[in-house]
């Protein structure tokens, strides 16, 4: 199975990529993992992005297209993967596509994951963090024992700055305007299945492997 998955802000795009890929015994491929990974390990490729990101610069995506490229000639990946915060847009989804044709195969399938977007605001701004240990709470989900203070520490809770409702909103508007495209390029494709990524985490995964035809 060589899939990517799409979605939102908030849509839980990193849970289910974690669970997807175990049930489909396929890696999971994220930008996240892979930056880290080239910066971490030195590589030529992780030296040209961190010179981006050491100045606040966004890494362009030539470097990124690269990272991709070599983490799924990858043993591991060979056989399938499960994309997960890459393509971005359409110029790189037209890149991956080349990629692809090279290694000589294709995505079997290209996973939505659909949620309002109030829906998406009420997840995102109700979550605090712990600012000694770093532990997350949501108000209405997970609340603490004790308003304001951490469980598990004692540590104040607080709300991030990407989690305040304007930033989220305007994350939303940066997705629709540069990532949703992707949806009308893949279903042109063929290969778009979209599911509804509300409910418990156990249903939204059994609804995945459903549409990409693996479930029971």
């Amino acid at each position: 199975m060589r899939a990517v998955l799409v979605g939102p802000p908030g849509a839980g795009k990193g849970t289910q990529a974690q669970i997807l890929a175990s049930e489909l015994s396929i890696p999971k491929v994220s930008t996240g993992d892979i930056f880290r990974a080239n910066v971490s390990g030195g590589t030529e490729l992780g030296k040209r992005a961190k010179s981006y990101m050491d100045r606040g610069d966004l890494v362009p995506d030539e470097v990124t297209n690269e990272m991709v490229r070599a983490r799924l000639g990858e043993p591991d990946a060979r056989e399938g993967f499960l994309l997960d915060g890459f393509p971005r847009n359409v110029a790189q989804a037209e890149t991956l596509d080349g990629m692809l044709k090279e290694m000589g195969t294709g995505l079997d399938a290209v996973l939505e994951l659909k949620v309002d977007e109030d829906e998406v605001v009420k997840r995102l701004s109700g979550r605090r963090s712990c600012r000694e240990c770093g532990r997350v709470y949501h108000l209405d989900y997970d609340p603490p024992a004790k308003e304001g203070v951490c469980d598990a520490c004692g540590g104040e809770l607080y709300q991030r700055d990407d989690d305040r409702e304007d930033v989220i909103r305007h994350r939303l508007q940066v997705y629709r305007e540069q990532t949703e495209p992707l949806v009308a390029f893949y279903e042109e494709q063929g290969v778009l299945v979209t599911i509804e990524a509300i409910g418990e985490v156990t249903e939204v995964t059994g609804r995945a492997l459903s549409a990409l035809g693996t479930g029971s």
